[in-house]
């Protein structure tokens, strides 16, 4: 069984957090195949999907790109900004044409520093996506390899 979804900012952020944090974005779109960042890149950017679809993949030497996870409509898209040493663990891809609001990481983590409450607030939300991701890379573990899969009660 997949976790509930992701949480997004709409529903971890105050409104007054989410307009603070507003003010560092920009609207961008990225046409179908575009990468947003590479595995290893470094993390200055990242992004909330207004519109379409993101894949988020792994280099996998010798072979294509291993799809990690896939991310929609309000997800947050790389978190590697947040932590030192803001290096992108992953690399993201439209699959679809996007539409996102892009965030100047250096801006909202100075913002952060010098706003306590609206940064326990910003980690809160990054951290609870980052477990949401982990539980769902561990259950599609389950199924690819547990004997029984995720939904055995054995």
């Amino acid at each position: 069984m997949i976790p509930t979804s992701t949480p997004s900012m709409l529903r971890a952020l105050p409104p007054e957090h989410q307009e603070r944090l507003m003010r560092f974005s920009r609207e961008v779109s990225f046409p179908q195949g575009a990468r947003l960042f590479e595995e290893g890149g470094r993390a200055d950017r990242f992004w909330i999907i207004r519109t379409g679809t993101v894949e988020l993949d792994m280099h996998v030497p010798g072979r294509r790109a291993a799809v990690i996870e896939t991310l929609q409509h309000n997800e947050l898209v790389g978190w590697s900004w947040l932590f030192a040493p803001h290096t992108y663990h992953l690399g993201a891809e439209a699959m679809t044409p996007v539409r996102a609001y892009e965030f100047d990481a250096t801006a909202v983590r100075l913002m952060c520093q010098d706003d306590p409450a609206l940064g326990s607030a910003v980690a809160q939300w990054v951290g609870d996506v980052l477990a949401h991701r982990l539980r769902s890379a561990r259950t599609r573990l389950l199924d690819l390899y547990a004997p029984y899969g995720s939904d055995s009660r054995i």
